[in-house]
């Protein structure tokens, strides 16, 4: 009797056990293929009209400096991708190619690219293309398409291919990660909030099957160390969940859960509104969410802002990829200022660049970044520099994801950083600065915040 119920015991922890497996791998709930729009070069030939925003490169506190677009509204959502030797700038109101210098190569309307906004930018070294999306959220026809574009070589004034992938049910600008196989992408709401494609076909102009993922499997990770699985990560109340899609036999994507593990953290909420000078018109300090992630060195490494007795933090962390464990975790704060808008840049040394905005009710919405270096003590980051000044008040909350930060795809070494400011008449403008691997190397250790 005994040896009955042990076996009946077994056997519904078997059932538990393949019920988890089962609710831990995700398949894709719908294919479809999209042709894609191609273009033989960045401009279409010069049938694009020209768009000339930025350059002026000049040194600032040690660091070179230029200016990226300074067109934009309070929410230009200026983002930066790196690599072939050239800087790729997109806002939402288009593309600008600089030269590492610093200096205006070409520039086009997103228009040329079948229009939209929100851009989130990458440079895939592994594949040695750059990729970046665009949201059409106003189309007559109300398909809503997110329109991946990617580069045919490293050099972006080449041929690209767009993919117009139909989101009828999205809902806000989402973001965009790589690995060395696929693209993905997500959307922060909707009912099917991820999909992946396959990178060598955008590459080649091919067709390409897109998988759609039922509900969300989290923010798409830019794969530095070139897996050919693409991470996706989310935070989920008390929990930092980690997945990946892989590639199954037949060819197709399938999601496994990584891991679900609390994070523990004293600061995890929400940021509050940051208050501005001269005016009582707050601004929005940005998300505890994650704008981008990066695998690198099997690690997740990330930047958020965060609710900090009362003010707005900016918190960074490593996560080991393979278990979720906090490997470091930082904090820029203080009792008199906020820091806002924040992404974070890992170089192959494991150097950390992190990107934000300064604000209080002395200042304007001004540009600043801080850095580590590998052997620094774990947690601490070296002092803020800045590297521009905010000149009027935002005239509203919205601030956008207003700030962006990347390794050097040709190096994996230096790191770069755009940041926007609030110009005269409250409107964003930017700021691209490059931090040189070779500075971080010379730099003594200096005061940490």
């Amino acid at each position: 009797m005994n040896k009955v119920r042990i076996l009946i015991a077994l056997l519904g922890f078997t059932g538990i056990l393949r019920a988890q497996v089962q609710s831990d791998t995700l398949r894709p709930n719908r294919t479809e293929i999209i042709s894609p729009i191609h273009k033989s070069t960045f401009n279409n030939n010069g049938q694009c009209p020209e768009r000339k925003q930025g350059g002026n490169p000049r040194m600032v506190n040690g660091y070179l400096v230029f200016d990226g677009s300074l067109d934009g509204n309070r929410q230009v959502d200026p983002q930066i991708a790196v690599g072939g030797g050239y800087v790729l700038h997109g806002t939402n109101n288009g593309l600008v190619i600089y030269s590492k210098k610093g200096e205006y190569v070409q520039g086009i309307s997103q228009k040329c690219f079948n229009n939209g906004i929100d851009p989130k930018l990458f440079f895939d070294a592994h594949n040695q293309v750059f990729g970046f999306d665009l949201w059409v959220y106003w189309d007559s026809a109300k398909i809503k398409p997110v329109n991946v574009s990617v580069s045919e070589t490293n050099d972006p004034r080449g041929a690209w291919n767009t993919y117009p992938v139909p989101a009828p049910k999205g809902v806000d600008g989402g973001g965009i990660g790589y690995s060395r196989k696929w693209i993905g992408y997500s959307f922060p709401g909707g009912d099917e909030r991820t999909f992946v494609l396959k990178t060598a076909d955008a590459k080649s102009g091919k067709p390409a099957t897109v998988y759609h993922f039922k509900g969300s499997l989290g923010h798409p990770v830019y794969g530095q160390d070139g897996t050919d699985d693409i991470y996706f990560f989310d935070i989920e109340r008390d929990k930092f969940m980690i997945r990946r899609v892989t590639e199954a036999a037949d060819g197709t994507p399938v999601c496994i859960l990584v891991s679900s593990k609390p994070h523990n953290l004293k600061y995890i909420n929400q940021p509050p509104q940051s208050p501005q000078f001269n005016t009582q018109q707050k601004v929005s300090s940005g998300d505890r969410n994650p704008k981008n992630l990066v695998l690198q060195s099997s690690s997740i490494w990330f930047s958020q802002a965060v609710n900090c007795e009362g003010r707005s933090a900016v918190q960074w962390h490593q996560v080991n990829a393979t278990d979720g464990t906090i490997q470091q975790t930082g904090l820029i704060k203080s009792d008199t200022t906020n820091y806002i808008q924040t992404t974070l840049a890992v170089n192959k040394n494991k150097d950390v660049l992190v990107g934000f905005q300064e604000v209080n009710g002395n200042m304007f919405v001004s540009p600043r970044f801080a850095y580590r270096k590998a052997t620094d003590t774990a947690g601490t980051i070296r002092e803020i520099v800045r590297v521009g000044v905010g000149t009027g008040a935002a005239d509203g909350v919205a601030w956008g994801d207003y700030s962006g930060s990347v390794v050097d795809g040709d190096n994996q070494l230096d790191l770069w950083t755009i940041q926007s400011r609030a110009n005269e008449k409250g409107r964003g403008e930017t700021v691209i600065v490059q931090l040189p691997a070779k500075k971080i190397k010379k730099e003594k250790k200096k005061k940490k915040k």
